[in-house]
């Protein structure tokens, strides 16, 4: 098992059930690649995920042997950015928010020092909108861009003082702001709906999600010194699932159509409507609208 993650382990493993949902399809996510069960089709299952007897582990892309990474860059053109281009690249976007340089961080060449002191904001905005402020993170991977438990590239865990994920800097501005732990749970919520992303391959959601969640634990452990209890946990998964998706960015729908019945007998009807079980139907992904409180599709909101 991965020294990154660890998928059989708590609290992972008591929500592997909620973590591989497709909120779209109501079925499981999709591994979308053959390396597993010879069938990009499969969905993830408990049982693939906990068995000891499992073609291949899931675990982060650093941790994959040399040849499923080479198969994986040449067919989906994966490759994992490293923490201090993340962080450059994050630091841009709050460069241009804030109207100023250096918020979070120095860059000092393919490193960066954090700044401590407690983060001012411009007078026509406010902490809570930059918290607010709606995030996405296309073809995700692992979300190295709004978690950055450990460097992508290289497996480095980071500390959470020295954390550049669009999240994180969302986390700190909380912990700056808010005295008890009951206003900091209402906005690490909302931090957490807050930012989004979506990935074409299972094995990398699922190790996006559970990062997020441990960022949860983690922030949670450092701040308050305390574990978070099952309400918590299910609540934080929920945002989670719904905001990190599987989809085919490039149509908008789900991987591969929509999900064929497990056992479907073709009819007279069928026929003379032109339906072939070989072209699965394209199914929008949805995604939520937590301000709102209902389901949208992600095309109707893309533009």
């Amino acid at each position: 098992m991965s020294n990154l993650i660890n998928l059989r382990e708590e609290p992972i493993r008591g929500l592997l059930k909620k973590l591989l949902q497709d909120m779209t399809t109501g079925k499981n996510i999709i591994f979308a690649t053959d390396i597993y069960t010879g069938n990009s089709k499969d969905e993830i299952t408990e049982e693939y995920v906990l068995s000891s007897r499992a073609a291949y582990d899931i675990c982060p892309r650093v941790e994959k042997n040399r040849e499923v990474q080479n198969d994986r860059t040449r067919a989906k053109a994966e490759v994992f950015t490293p923490s201090w281009i993340c962080n450059k690249m994050n630091n841009h976007c709050d460069a241009e928010w804030f109207g100023r340089e250096n918020i979070f961080n120095v860059e000092d060449e393919q490193s960066w020092n954090p700044i401590y002191k407690k983060i001012l904001f411009p007078d026509n905005k406010t902490w809570q909108d930059y918290v607010l402020s709606k995030r996405l993170e296309i073809t995700c991977g692992e979300a190295p861009y709004i978690v950055s438990r450990y460097d992508a590239a290289t497996g480095e865990i980071i500390p959470i003082e020295k954390r550049i994920g669009i999240l994180d800097r969302k986390l700190r501005i909380i912990n700056e702001n808010t005295d008890s732990e009951k206003e900091w749970l209402k906005w690490i919520y909302q931090a957490y709906q807050s930012v989004y992303g979506y990935e074409f391959q299972g094995d990398n959601l699922l190790i996006a999600r559970v990062n997020l969640l441990y960022t949860f634990v983690d922030y949670l452990q450092d701040r308050w010194e305390r574990k978070p209890t099952a309400s918590e946990l299910n609540k934080i998964v929920k945002i989670i699932v719904w905001n990190f998706w599987q989809m085919d960015g490039i149509t908008g729908t789900v991987p591969f159509g929509k999900p064929q019945e497990e056992f479907h007998q073709m009819t007279f009807w069928d026929f003379e409507q032109g339906i072939n079980d070989t072209e699965p139907e394209q199914l929008d992904c949805k995604i939520y609208d937590w301000t709102k409180g209902e389901e949208v599709s992600y095309r109707s909101i893309r533009g």
